[in-house]
C-alpha cells in the first residue's frame, strides 16, 4: 500500500483527501512525502531544483526507489483554481494527482489529462 506522509509548512489549512488511496492507484507501494509550502519556499525550491524563478503550484521529484516528494504551494493553488474551474480544495487534489503522474514518468499531454480527469472523478469527492 502506498503511504503518504503530509507536512504543512504554511498557516493555511491543508485540504483532506484520501491521498494514500490516490497514490496507491497511481504508484502502488510507493512512499510519498506531500509538503504544503508557501510562495517563498516554493520559488526557492523551483530555482534550486529546476533553475526556474517563478512560483510553481506543484513540484515533484524522486528521492529514492519507489519514494518521491510532492510540494504544493497552497497560495498559488488558491490563486489559480478559478482559472481551472475548480475550487481551491479540488485544485489541490488535481495538483497532487499531477505530481504523482510526473513521478510515474508521464509528460504533459492528452494521455496525462485524460488520466487526471478520471482520477479527479473517482477521488475528488
Amino acid at each position: 500500500m502506498a503511504k503518504v506522509e503530509i507536512t504543512n509548512l504554511t498557516r493555511r489549512p491543508s485540504p483532506r483527501f484520501a491521498y494514500s488511496d490516490v497514490a496507491e492507484n497511481v504508484l502502488p507501494g510507493w512512499n510519498i512525502s506531500l509538503v504544503f509550502v508557501g510562495p517563498t519556499k516554493a520559488r526557492a525550491l523551483n530555482e534550486q531544483l529546476r533553475a526556474k524563478t517563478y512560483i510553481p503550484n506543484v513540484l515533484s521529484y524522486e528521492v529514492g526507489e519507489k519514494s518521491g516528494e510532492i510540494l504544493i504551494c497552497l497560495a498559488e493553488a488558491e490563486k489559480q483554481a478559478p482559472a481551472h474551474a475548480m475550487s481551491a480544495r479540488e485544485f489541490v487534489l488535481y495538483l497532487f494527482i499531477h505530481g504523482l503522474l510526473h513521478l510515474k514518468g508521464w509528460a504533459h499531454g492528452s494521455t496525462m489529462e485524460r488520466c487526471e480527469r478520471t482520477l479527479m472523478a473517482r477521488f475528488g469527492k
